[in-house]
């Protein structure tokens, strides 16, 4: 799991080393090829792995759905409020990619916390003041321990987990993942990196062009 976020991400670093107009980010996760036939030919094609519906309530106590992203970027991880190591860092850099793009209703994040005991919608709201944030285009979602730890792990590939051996009793990892309209996987980057961060922005500039460019 942990190897195939590694993976993308040395991908995308040698893709953000081409510098042409034409360069698309990858699909990253597992893909299917699959038969059809059009016209008489047997053509084959490619189903990409796509994030699957879910539902959480987020820091208002209101649900929150896979709907909400429609016809959207967004990007996402996994957090706890509580958490002393990487999750003040992920969240100030978070801040400075959300700041940038504030007010594009194109653009969403989604954060999830894997805290299910502690961190409910009113523990969640006095975070995301904290933070400073309005609206509801920063999402702080709170969900089952299965619904949560699920789709850290087969939806974005990221790793979530608890841990007795753990101080804090909680793991993950502090990858950003950014996701197009198709809910498929386009870019995973470290949250606690500066330079990572960066290409982030850059990369969601270059997906908007390609999502949304063509609207007439």
């Amino acid at each position: 799991m942990k190897k195939v976020v590694l993976v993308a991400i040395a991908s995308l670093i040698f893709q953000s080393c081409v510098n042409t107009s034409e360069r698309k980010l990858p699909i990253l996760g597992e893909r299917e090829p699959v038969e059809k036939t059009v016209d008489g030919k047997l053509l084959i094609d490619t189903i990409y792995q796509t994030v699957p519906a879910f539902s959480y309530f987020n820091q208002d106590s209101i649900p929150v759905t896979n709907k909400d992203f429609d016809n959207k970027i967004y990007v996402t991880d996994f957090f706890f409020t509580s958490c002393n190591t990487i999750c003040p860092i992920m969240h100030r850099n978070m801040l400075n990619v959300y700041t940038k793009f504030k007010g594009n209703p194109k653009v969403k994040f989604l954060s999830h916390t894997i805290d299910i005991k502690y961190d409910l919608p009113s523990k969640l709201k006095s975070y995301v003041s904290k933070l400073g944030i309005e609206g509801n285009q920063w999402e702080f979602v709170h969900g089952s321990r299965d619904s949560i730890f699920g789709i850290a792990a087969k939806s974005y590939l990221v790793s979530a987990f608890e841990d007795s051996a753990d101080p804090q009793g909680l793991v993950h990892q502090g990858w950003f993942i950014l996701v197009d309209t198709k809910k498929q996987l386009r870019g995973a980057y470290d949250g606690t990196k500066e330079d990572q961060v960066n290409q982030l922005m850059k990369d969601m500039e270059l997906l908007l062009k390609e999502e949304f460019d063509n609207e007439e």
